[in-house]
């Protein structure tokens, strides 16, 4: 048997809001599960949110690989939102895209202060 990742707990200070966000950014759709709110994503994994009232500065990295058409999807809704990105993950080049492993790819910051990125071509 291979060993494949199925969920992960991602800690919120409002689980809904923040399953809604990242859902409407990547234009994918929430759900519930038990007490999660849900973000399943095309390979089977799904990111469960969870309210976590006193949210301690953990920020996680989540990335997702996605298509050209996708990372420009994602893009116009980000830069429609007024959100700040970057190319690095360091947040040293704002509003840029980056070309890492031939692809395109960037970063923006979730609510609650998790990192994310979608990138066209894995490393």
């Amino acid at each position: 048997m291979t060993v494949e990742l199925n969920h992960t707990i991602v800690a919120s200070r409002d689980q809904r809001a923040a399953a809604a966000d990242l859902a409407d950014l990547l234009g994918l759709e929430a759900s519930t599960f038990g007490h999660f709110d849900v973000v399943r994503l095309g390979n089977g994994v799904s990111l469960d949110f969870m309210d976590v009232p006193d949210l301690p500065a953990q920020p996680m990295h989540l990335a997702f690989l996605v298509s050209d058409d996708v990372l420009d999807q994602v893009l116009d809704r980000v830069q429609g939102r007024g959100l700040p990105y970057w190319a690095d993950p360091m947040h040293t080049r704002p509003q840029q895209l980056n070309t890492m492993s031939g692809g395109r790819g960037f970063y923006w910051d979730s609510p609650d202060g998790h990192n994310l990125e979608v990138l066209t071509r894995s490393a």
